[in-house]
């Protein structure tokens, strides 16, 4: 990708102020400046408004803000208005609660390549760690190696390698198509083959695969998988996991779409 292409990360994000503010603040200390932010809102209410008008009055790069009525989990049209909004040829998806590593955006550009789309990778923070982190506003990125090493034996991390390592770019095209790291909070895309597939499917409501969907359409379309691990890495906030009535109807038709070679979403940017 060219140094002065324009990448779009888009934030998804649902009334969580304060994780937003902390993945935000960790967006603009990027080293690769070439980018904007679209905070994609699935219908948060006014403490996110506020957090975000505080955003944009220090914001270092253009961020503009997104919102949808709370009518339920969408989280695929949330993304989808998000993408509508946005201005770059290559688009990087991020949720609210991933605080990015300063390297993050110039790692997603070095791993761009036509024909390709990225999934990326998570450290998970625990509970207790999560809300030291929030409430000291701590810098993830000056952790000492040291200090990781130590978090990561007292369960505050669930892993630390991908945070000493960095591999380069090879051997991560995957021909095959595997579920293994698709993970929605952290994945990029070029927008002209995000365009062939017509976004998220929104017909993908409640929780689960939505994201799957997506890679697997990318994938009957042509765009093969790259795997981002030990390379960007992002730190994940801890929640309570959501609701997940949907999630094993939701898991069958991402089976359907990849045994029908669907492309194109039902309901999807157009």
């Amino acid at each position: 990708m060219r140094a002065d292409a324009l990448i779009s990360i888009i934030i998804a994000t649902y009334n969580r102020p304060d994780a937003l503010e902390a993945v935000v603040d960790a967006c603009f200390a990027q080293s690769d400046r070439r980018f904007e932010i679209i905070i994609a809102d699935d219908g948060s209410g006014e403490a996110t408004r506020a957090c975000v008008a505080r955003l944009q009055q220090r914001a270092t790069v253009p961020l503009r803000h997104v919102w949808q009525p709370d009518q339920g989990f969408r989280l695929a049209m949330a993304r989808n208005q998000g993408i509508l909004a946005s201005r770059g040829e290559y688009i990087v998806l991020l949720d609210g609660d991933c605080i990015p590593q300063r390297d993050f955006v110039a790692r997603h550009r070095a791993l761009a390549q036509p024909g390709c789309m990225v999934t990326g990778s998570r450290i998970l923070l625990g509970e207790t760690f999560t809300q030291r982190v929030l409430a000291d506003r701590r810098d993830l990125h000056a952790l000492a190696v040291g200090e990781k090493l130590v978090l990561r034996a007292r369960g505050h991390l669930n892993k630390v390698l991908q945070l000493l390592v960095k591999l380069p770019d090879l051997g991560r095209v995957q021909k095959r198509f595997s579920w293994r790291r698709i993970k929605g909070c952290n994945m990029a895309a070029w927008r002209s083959d995000i365009d062939t597939v017509n976004g998220f499917d929104q017909s993908f409501e409640g929780w689960g695969h939505e994201d799957a969907d997506f890679v697997v359409r990318l994938f009957n379309a042509g765009v093969v998988r790259k795997d981002g691990a030990f390379a960007t890495e992002v730190f994940h906030l801890w929640h309570r996991e959501n609701a997940r009535d949907d999630a094993s109807s939701n898991r069958a038709l991402v089976r359907q779409r990849a045994a029908e070679r669907t492309v194109r979403a039902l309901r999807g940017l157009a």
